[in-house]
């Protein structure tokens, strides 16, 4: 039972967050009135931006400035879907996201530079430029492997969270356990008060549903 504080940190931290996007979501959607399918672009909004905000973070933004990414990048990418400027033919949907972000990230450092030039002193947090740099340099990759490694990440938590709404609660909890969290079987047995076919079961039946989301959300960003 070692891991429940652990645990119930990380679920704070993670309701914490949540709280913080909603704010943002609804200052979001209310400068989005002209969406024509806002059931989709919610949609679209849920399952890209952890992958957004994470990177943001990564890149060496600060979590405010990081939320301005996750904003802007959305923002952005509205505005070039009316304008239909996104061609599948010219490459993935996932490069394409990737460098609507990068655009953004950049943004928010030279706003960061041009504030603290108006202020008069040198930025505390400096040395985190430097990673800008590289991610601007059209010969460096070091965007390039975050985003995949982001991306891979925030796909199976997309699809996590479309799960959760196809199974019993009962079911996912247990998938959490043995296969997430990598629990034994019989502690999970003994924690959650079920059989072991009941483990198995729920590995088998939330696995496969895991999957077919998963295979949805690669086909959809292709």
């Amino acid at each position: 039972m070692s891991e429940q504080p652990k645990d119930d940190d990380a679920k704070q931290r993670k309701e914490m967050l949540s709280h913080g996007f909603a704010k943002t979501r609804k200052s979001l959607i209310a400068r989005l009135d002209n969406w024509e399918d806002q059931r989709t672009w919610d949609d679209f909004y849920q399952t890209y931006w952890r992958l957004i905000y994470s990177v943001a973070l990564k890149s060496g933004l600060r979590s405010e400035e990081a939320f301005d990414c996750v904003q802007e990048t959305i923002l952005s990418i509205a505005k070039q879907s009316k304008k239909k400027m996104y061609d599948p033919e010219q490459g993935s949907f996932k490069t394409w996201l990737m460098n609507m972000t990068r655009w953004r990230i950049n943004d928010q450092f030279r706003k960061r530079k041009k504030d603290t030039a108006m202020l008069g002193f040198e930025d505390d947090d400096g040395r985190k430029t430097a990673i800008i740099d590289r991610v601007e340099d059209p010969k460096g990759d070091t965007l390039d492997r975050l985003w995949d490694v982001e991306w891979k990440q925030n796909m199976a938590e997309a699809a996590l969270d479309k799960v959760k709404g196809q199974v019993s609660p009962k079911q996912y909890q247990i998938f959490d356990y043995y296969v997430i969290r990598q629990w034994d079987a019989k502690k999970v047995q003994d924690l959650l008060g079920v059989s072991m076919a009941q483990v198995y079961l729920a590995k088998h039946r939330v696995g496969s549903v895991l999957k077919k989301e998963i295979s949805k959300l690669e086909k959809s960003s292709k």
